[in-house]
């Protein structure tokens, strides 16, 4: 830190604003690395509907690093309650197809399993939201409910935001190093500090039903997250069809059903509520308690500068975008994880302040990515439409005649039997599509590339994960061995909120280099050697995807990225020293 800021008076080191995927993880994040946080939110408690639920790899990959794995897996469902994705006219009617979804279908399973120690789960918000903050809270982070944010004013060495308590009345103001905006898709704080934003705000309407009916007959023989339901106007507005979410299996969920904007909002009440539910599931007499209603936009927004100064905005804050391909929550997670252990360093001095800069250079072309993929997999629905020939969702008779069609045991019915399973494996783009989630590639002046030739994608980029040790990638899973005999990661030897230096038993000239680094910078740097005691590659998995030789070296960022690699060792220790303090000097802006 510099010296005016050493003479400042800070009531905290960082305040998150949002208690949200991205805000609670950004205090749990901060809390564990050892950094004073405070975490307001206007709300009274967390997340009291289920909003986002799909929790994908790389976000159960940061979890495992924060060490509350075992608690998501503890209240999600499983991968395998995950997916039979079912597209139908109603619950109880006509099934029009299904697919494989999440990475459970034979031709995905295998490529999902072997880039990662974590599986995929469905944690709704209402689950996830809770795990970060009470454990934000056990590490130390300071947790404000009914407090709202109201503005901010920033210096060279600060940030003071204006808060009110929403209990008492009063204002009051809070003087902390940095400010995270993790408050939400209408960020006040992203408003103020007027940054850049690309596409539209609300494109179409969307309404949210969250009941509880006993639907296990209907579902629990093709259990899924996730029943597609064509309806007269099915594309009306909303997320491309009806939907039925499970939130439980199979007594809570949650109904997703469009409406036109250009039109008044509709009166969702309870009455109206229950109609909408019986005619999606198909069965009028139904049982149906409803839980909440509730309306929101399709969004196509996103920011291509997500800091300004002390203040950094994360989540939704920053990409807007509908729900398909679940991505919204995962990347919140992962804004946070990315930007945590910068201001962690920078903080702790041990990082220049343009360490910062690498966030918005590294996260805003992950952000426009989701959003456009997510728009783009919500109008993949209108092949389906097409092929039944009821553009734009139809009227029940022309439903049905579309379905007459694709049944006729004739030569244009069979026409139309390949076309819908064209349109419908186009959907893998939404519901497998595992490179999207994994194969982020960052580039900043935390990433020193070296003279590898210019990467080649040997399959499609969207949907297989390609691991790779580049820099710029993140660390490749590959099951190792420990003394005891128990299975570990390789992601499980890196993190914490430290750098690592990753090499083989051959290695040890990067051993002693880490130590001088170490007394150089007074930065902690761990040294794992894989093929000593701790770390066996018993299976041979990390020799085959290291891409370095046993006495080359990866320099691992703690948010499991490469920094820098170097394939083999220099014949002598000192340039060995010399190579390595050069890197962390670079990538931490020393």
């Amino acid at each position: 830190m510099t010296t005016t800021e050493a003479h400042d008076t800070y009531d905290t080191d960082v305040l998150v604003v949002g208690s949200g995927p991205a805000g609670g993880s950004a205090a749990l994040l901060l809390a564990t690395y050892g950094i004073r946080t405070l975490l307001v939110t206007k709300y009274g408690w967390l997340a009291d509907t289920p909003r986002a639920h799909i929790t994908n790899q790389r976000t159960m990959e940061v979890l495992r690093d924060l060490k509350v794995e075992s608690e998501a897996l503890a209240v999600g469902s499983p991968s395998r309650l995950m997916g039979d994705t079912v597209l139908c006219t109603s619950l109880t009617g006509h099934e029009i197809g299904r697919i494989r979804t999440w990475g459970t279908g034979p031709a995905t399973a295998t490529e999902y399993a072997s880039k990662s120690p974590c599986e995929m789960i469905d944690l709704p918000q209402t689950y996830l939201e809770p795990i970060l903050v009470n454990k934000a809270a056990a590490r130390g982070a300071k947790v404000r409910f009914d407090t709202e944010f109201l503005s901010f004013t920033q210096d060279d060495n600060g940030v003071t935001a204006l808060l009110r308590d929403r209990v008492r009345g009063d204002e009051f103001t809070v003087r902390a190093r940095y400010l995270i905006g993790a408050d939400g898709g209408r960020s006040a704080i992203a408003e103020q500090l007027g940054l850049p934003f690309d596409g539209r705000m609300a494109k179409a309407g969307s309404m949210n039903i969250v009941f509880k009916a006993d639907l296990s007959r209907y579902c629990a023989h093709r259990p899924s997250v996730l029943y597609w339901v064509m309806r007269p106007g099915a594309g009306t507005g909303g997320i491309g069809m009806g939907l039925v979410r499970m939130v439980r299996p199979w007594n809570e969920w949650l109904l997703v059903w469009g409406y036109d904007i250009e039109q008044p909002p509709p009166q969702v009440d309870q009455e109206a509520a229950r109609q909408i539910v019986r005619d999606l599931i198909g069965d009028p007499e139904l049982p149906v308690e409803i839980t909440s209603t509730s309306l929101w936009t399709v969004n196509h927004s996103y920011a291509s500068q997500y800091s300004s100064g002390r203040v950094f905005c994360a989540g939704d804050a920053v990409h807007r975008h509908p729900p398909s391909n679940g991505l919204g929550s995962n990347t919140s997670v992962q804004d946070a994880y990315n930007l945590a252990w910068k201001l962690a360093m920078v903080i702790r001095g041990e990082a220049g302040r343009e360490l910062l800069d690498t966030y918005s250079a590294e996260r805003a072309p992950v952000g426009r990515q989701i959003v456009e993929r997510a728009n783009l997999s919500r109008d993949q629905f209108g092949p389906i439409f097409d092929v039944l020939g009821v553009g734009g969702g139809g009227d029940e008779a022309a439903i049905a005649d579309g379905l007459a069609a694709l049944d006729a045991p004739t030569p244009e019915g069979a026409k139309k039997r390949r076309r819908l399973e064209e349109a419908i494996q186009l959907k893998n783009y939404e519901f497998n599509a595992h490179g999207v989630e994994m194969n982020q590639r960052y580039v900043s002046s935390a990433v020193l590339p070296d003279d590898s030739p210019a990467e080649v994608w040997e399959q499609d980029l969207e949907l297989v994960h390609q691991p790779t040790t580049r820099p710029g990638a993140k660390l490749p899973h590959a099951w190792l061995v420990d003394e005891q005999g128990e299975r570990l990661s390789t992601l499980d030897a890196v993190g914490g909120g430290t750098f690592t230096v990753l090499t083989g038993l051959s290695g040890a000239v990067w051993d002693a280099a880490a130590t001088a680094c170490r007394a150089e910078l007074g930065v902690p740097l761990r040294v794992v050697r894989i093929g000593d005691d701790n770390f066996r590659d018993a299976y041979g998995e990390w020799s085959r995807v290291s891409e370095i030789a046993e006495d080359g070296v990866l320099l691992v960022r703690p948010d499991g990225y490469i920094a820098w690699r170097r394939a083999t060792a220099p014949e002598a220790a000192q340039p060995a020293r010399d190579e390595l303090l050069g890197a962390l000097r670079r990538v931490l802006a020393r």
